[in-house]
């Protein structure tokens, strides 16, 4: 009898752990601590630039759309659209009772001085509970535009900016720090978190001492770490290669002279051994502006056989100088740039990195992927680059090929890597999540007890 007792509480005690009721569950409370590198100048999405961290601000302002984790347009503030025939007047109906963080309604009006301020290239209009948007041109890919966070509805009330979202902003001082409080009316339900508290301008020895001290719970990754970490067996999630690393030059190639030396230049660089070397394999070498995730077809911008452009510009008398600019205060650009001066010199090609000229002739840019949506994306990076913003009638592969072919055809762009991030987790932090694209979601996030 004792042991048919023991046997049934055995299998009880399994069955609960199985259904998980032994476990902690999700609750209420606690202030998610956060340090980034990053010092954005404001949680303003339309002063947020092509490099600024985003994820942020999307946890006090919300979009009409977002997109999910496969890359896909779904509904937020709107419940639902719809496109006329043409793809030039979209109806966006907006979900009823959802209201600003300080009890004002959301509704079209809104909604339209909002996107107003964000976007000159649209024409938009309140009709109802709806919102009217009309272009110039067939545009396919309105819903994936309106999911970019400089696109966010914002209420501008008395100096200050008041959005829909899970949180509000408390504090905020520039380069420093801010501070966020849950927003307990929020129209989806309450977080679980009750603030959070972010640290700007922390590099990345500070985030790591932070985390292991447990001043802070979620820190940045930089790529060239992302492998040592993972094998130390800390909580790290990472995105798919979503970060353009690339050489911009400032203008057209005046000659085909000019044009055999940026081949030569591009021809010459070792990107595999700046994937393997500075970034610890945190990346992928790439030919393309799109990675491959993401478009389907990267790996077809291969390097061109430019060997007859480097054998011409070696048996010039005179080298080729270019004055070459890069954020030294970034410790990756720094290693990069100066690998690459080095590879340019083995083919005859002399980068100037003084940094005295004001307009440098080439610069080494890193650009963040701005969409999951490849269209969206590369509109984006071409925007970014102050390229001519390409436009798609379709949402074809094809189509989409042939406007970034057109971009690196331009000379002007050197692509070399495409580059990871990630995030770094205490143990007591769950449902923390990163999309492809690296955007992270802390729209779930709780915390469990701190175990001594």
């Amino acid at each position: 009898m004792k042991r048919l007792s023991s046997v049934l509480l055995a299998a009880s005690s399994l069955l609960w752990s199985l259904l998980g009721l032994g476990a902690e569950r999700p609750h209420y409370g606690g202030t998610l601590h956060i340090e980034l590198r990053e010092s954005p100048p404001s949680l303003d999405p339309v002063m947020l630039s092509a490099t600024a961290p985003k994820s942020l601000s999307r946890l006090v302002f919300e979009t009409l759309v977002e997109m999910d984790e496969n890359g896909r347009p779904k509904p937020l503030l709107a419940s639902s659209w719809q496109a006329e025939p043409g793809n030039q007047r979209w109806r966006f109906l907006l979900h009823s009772g959802v209201c600003f963080s300080d009890g004002t309604p959301l509704d079209a009006a809104a909604v339209v001085a909002s996107l107003r301020n964000s976007s000159t290239e649209w024409r938009v209009l309140p009709d109802g509970n709806s919102v009217i948007i009309e272009t110039e041109t067939p545009d396919p890919d309105i819903p994936a535009e309106l999911a970019l966070v400089h696109h966010a509805v914002v209420r501008r009330s008395d100096g200050k900016l008041v959005g829909t979202g899970l949180f509000t902003i408390v504090q905020w001082t520039r380069g420093q720090h801010s501070s966020l409080k849950a927003n307990d009316a929020y129209w989806g339900g309450r977080p679980f978190l009750d603030s959070v508290d972010v640290e700007f301008n922390k590099n990345d020895r500070d985030q790591m001492m932070a985390l292991d001290l447990g001043k802070t719970d979620v820190a940045q990754v930089a790529a060239e770490n992302i492998h040592r970490t993972q094998a130390q067996n800390r909580t790290v999630l990472t995105s798919e290669p979503s970060e353009l690393i690339a050489l911009v030059f400032a203008n057209q190639p005046r000659s085909d002279d000019e044009i055999r030396a940026r081949n030569a230049l591009a021809l010459s660089i070792d990107t595999a051994a700046l994937n393997n070397v500075v970034l610890q394999g945190g990346g992928e070498p790439t030919a393309a502006l799109l990675p491959t995730w993401a478009s389907g077809y990267g790996f077809i911008f291969g390097k061109a056989s430019g060997g007859n452009d480097r054998r011409w510009l070696l048996s010039q008398r005179k080298n080729q100088t270019w004055t070459f600019a890069f954020d030294a205060s970034d410790p990756i650009q720094r290693v990069i740039a100066q690998r690459v001066g080095l590879n340019a010199r083995d083919a005859g090609i002399v980068l100037d990195l003084s940094g005295r000229a004001a307009t440098p002739d080439l610069r080494l840019v890193r650009i963040p992927l701005a969409s999951s949506e490849p269209h969206v994306a590369l509109r984006e990076l071409a925007m970014s680059l102050e390229f001519p913003r390409p436009r798609f009638a379709n949402d074809s592969v094809a189509e989409l090929y042939a406007a970034e072919k057109k971009l690196l055809q331009s000379q002007r762009v050197i692509p070399l890597l495409h580059v990871q991030s990630g995030i770094l987790m205490r143990p007591i932090v769950h449902d923390f999540s990163m999309f492809p694209d690296g955007m992270w979601h802390g729209e779930n996030v709780w915390l469990s007890t701190e175990t001594p």
